[in-house]
């Protein structure tokens, strides 16, 4: 790179004969003074440098491409001291080498400029906001879950990298780190993401292979139909073998509330006490937390409400809802709930813990609510020419309907025979 300070051009004898007959020292660089006017001083060989009134001593060399008659043009190095008497001499001479070749030293520099530029447009991160406005916008119905899988993982990983760069192993440290959360089917989408940008910087000519597609989705998870739902016996046999597990009494009652409050578990850990209304019996979930980057109010049934007061006996003053054994300044890790399902033997078919919202809806819509009520307890958004007329939130109904879901849960878990869920709420804390 003829213009890194760094590199050095070993011209033969012409460095060492000019050297005799240089002007400037470093003793005489360190003494310069600005003045009201620009002035220069040379050093020979077209090298000067420029005293700015500003203070700043810019290295600059002037040549004549042609020769004598030839219109004199004129390139920058950098400032001095950033860049030293040495280094701005070994400069000056890769530029004479540029120029007895018939090249143009500014003109180099330039294209070097050029090249720098689409080098950090190459880049995974500034390659994939482009893909995000030129294609996601235009033809995905959630863009916002593409935005969230790359800043929450693929560009704090290799974000920096250039996208030709990317290999096989960075892909799978990714899917890898998600699975560790205790998402493997995450894992697999987080995946398929990356197949697909990498897939257009192929048709945009940035690189020619698809890391991603070169990892078969079945190493990274099985694909699962999402339509579990659990029977309404299903659901108690579940909770009893949660409350007669040894888990932390805060995560029992944590996957209890999944089960009625219907919300999604990372609603839940985000969960912070300023959010809840005791007296009212809501919760206001922000926006930012939300899957559509709108704020949600959940109703509490009582039940609900007893195992908030509870859980807030045991956060110890924390203003995190399930703050973490490490700290009570941080929420517990998204994959701490899924773990501590999967320490258990509960008896019941293959499920994840998404599939509460699922079994709720299910159980719901079979009980004849009104599917309107359901899809705002699920905070899901209708489409059409529906959703756009019909923005009630149907709070009293959704209150009603998901005590009648509460006291349902409650039949189910005592069906199996005395059972010992805990006293929740206040009366926990006073024994």
């Amino acid at each position: 790179m003829f213009l890194g300070h760094g590199a050095f051009f070993h011209g033969g004898t012409a460095l060492f004969s000019m050297e005799a007959r240089m002007a400037l020292t470093d003793t005489k660089l360190q003494r310069l003074q600005a003045k009201e006017r620009v002035y220069q001083l040379a050093d020979g060989g077209g090298l000067y440098v420029e005293v700015q009134p500003t203070g700043k001593t810019v290295w600059r060399m002037q040549y004549r491409l042609g020769g004598r008659g030839s219109k004199k043009e004129r390139v920058t190095l950098g400032e001095y001291p950033a860049h030293t008497l040495s280094q701005a001499r070994l400069w000056r001479e890769q530029c004479r080498a540029l120029i007895a070749h018939g090249q143009s030293p500014a003109a180099a520099k330039q294209a070097e400029k050029v090249a720098q530029a689409g080098r950090a447009t190459d880049t995974v991160a500034a390659f994939a906001n482009l893909w995000y406005a030129d294609v996601v916008t235009r033809t995905n119905s959630e863009p916002r879950n593409i935005r969230r899988v790359l800043d929450k993982d693929v560009l704090p990983a290799i974000g920096d990298k250039p996208v030709a760069d990317v290999t096989i192993p960075d892909i799978l440290a990714i899917t890898d780190a998600v699975k560790a959360r205790g998402a493997d089917q995450m894992a697999l989408q987080t995946r398929n993401v990356i197949k697909r940008l990498f897939a257009y910087a192929i048709a945009r000519g940035k690189t020619r292979f698809n890391p991603a597609a070169a990892i078969e989705a079945r190493f990274i998870a099985t694909a699962r139909s999402r339509d579990v739902a659990l029977s309404q016996a299903e659901i108690g046999q579940l909770l009893r073998g949660i409350y007669q597990s040894s888990i932390r009494r805060q995560y029992k009652l944590a996957l209890h509330l999944l089960v009625l409050c219907m919300i999604r578990k990372g609603e839940l850990i985000g969960a912070r006490w300023d959010e809840i209304d005791f007296e009212k019996a809501e919760w206001l979930i922000p926006a930012e937390r939300m899957k559509k980057d709108k704020p949600h109010l959940v109703p509490l049934s009582k039940q609900a409400v007893a195992m908030f007061e509870e859980l807030k006996g045991l956060a110890s003053k924390s203003p995190w809802v399930l703050p973490s054994r490490n700290t009570l300044k941080e929420p517990i890790a998204h994959s701490t709930l899924n773990q501590a399902i999967r320490s258990l033997d509960l008896g019941v078919r293959d499920f994840v813990i998404h599939d509460f919202r699922r079994t709720a809806s299910t159980q719901l819509h079979e009980a004849g609510f009104n599917s309107d009520w359901i899809e705002k307890a699920l905070a899901h958004e209708q489409k059409g020419v529906r959703g756009v007329y019909n923005k009630a939130e149907y709070l009293a109904q959704r209150r009603e309907m998901l005590q009648w879901w509460a006291d349902l849960v409650d039949a189910q878990i005592e069906e199996g025979r005395k059972v010992v869920t805990g006293r929740f709420g206040k009366a926990f804390q006073a024994a």
